[in-house]
């Protein structure tokens, strides 16, 4: 009798296409080895809001010393780090301890306010580690396209609690519309992928559904998770739907068919769309059923 298949493991997302980002608080360093093995698409170490001002140096060197190993297979360890804010005390260590790890995906630098904030980040960590701008603030929001045009700058993401403290507005779907929106078209506007929405909060996953599903519809790309369980369900609600995917396969075999030619104005259009979809279908494993 043949001994079984392994079980494949999480596939592997390219970061400009990661739906889940799963924030893992960098006290504990037990859960590390969990969240790396977990579905999320990126996991990153959190040394900003999870942290206490007088536990942020050892934090710290938790997620430095992890950044140096290997999982039990021998696979080097790899994740992103949430940093401190670049007008706190804490970002210059942060930047130090992190430069020369290996695992270091690239960092999520809380509170992005200013596009020069990014760019000094960046230089900072040898001009070689991306930077995903968190936007939490009204300045933030009317500084966008600044911070999406900023060297270094790889996506941008919404940290939503914040940004409802910072404003006084609440969680509803239109009052978050404007901040979401303005995210998206900056990204567009900046040439980087679509934006990283904020998380959600609770253990409920028909609402973390329904939001992920608000978070599509409003061109964000990927989402925050504060749970391993979230990101499972944020996965299969960003990717593109099997009824996507069977449209957009049958309508790029039918142009194929007919020479490649465009019939009318709409034929662009959903070419695009049909190409992007069957991208998205092939990178996440959602395929066709034929």
């Amino acid at each position: 009798m043949n001994a079984p298949l392994p079980t494949p493991g999480p596939r592997e997302i390219a970061p400009e296409l990661a739906r889940s980002w799963l924030l893992v608080a960098a006290t504990r360093p037990e859960t590390f080895d969990d969240a790396a093995r977990s579905h999320a698409d990126a996991v990153v170490l959190d040394v900003e809001d999870a942290v206490d001002a007088s536990h942020k140096d050892s934090a710290r060197d938790d997620v430095v010393r992890w950044l140096h190993g290997a999982d039990e297979n021998g696979n080097p360890h790899r994740a992103w780090v949430r940093i401190n804010d670049a007008t706190s005390e804490h970002w210059s260590p942060d930047l130090d301890g992190l430069r020369d790890a290996p695992g270091l995906a690239g960092v999520m630098l809380a509170k992005t306010e200013f596009g020069g904030q990014v760019m000094d980040t960046f230089n900072r960590l040898g001009a070689r580690v991306s930077v995903v701008a968190l936007v939490e603030s009204a300045i933030g929001i009317e500084n966008a396209t600044e911070i999406a045009r900023a060297k270094g700058v790889f996506r941008l993401a919404f940290g939503s609690g914040d940004f409802r403290r910072d404003t006084g507005m609440s969680a509803d779907r239109e009052a978050m519309a404007y901040p979401r929106a303005r995210l998206v078209i900056s990204s567009r506007a900046g040439g980087l992928p679509g934006p990283i929405d904020g998380p959600t909060v609770g253990s409920s996953h028909p609402i973390l559904r329904e939001q992920s599903a608000i978070t599509v519809s409003m061109g964000m790309t990927g989402k925050l998770c504060l749970q391993a369980d979230q990101t499972p369900v944020v996965n299969e609600v960003i990717s593109p739907t099997r009824t996507d995917v069977e449209w957009a396969y049958e309508f790029l075999e039918d142009f194929d068919a007919r020479g490649r030619i465009v019939r009318d104005g709409s034929d662009l259009p959903r070419l695009g769309r049909a190409r992007k979809i069957m991208h998205l279908a092939e990178a996440f494993g959602v395929l066709p059923t034929r």
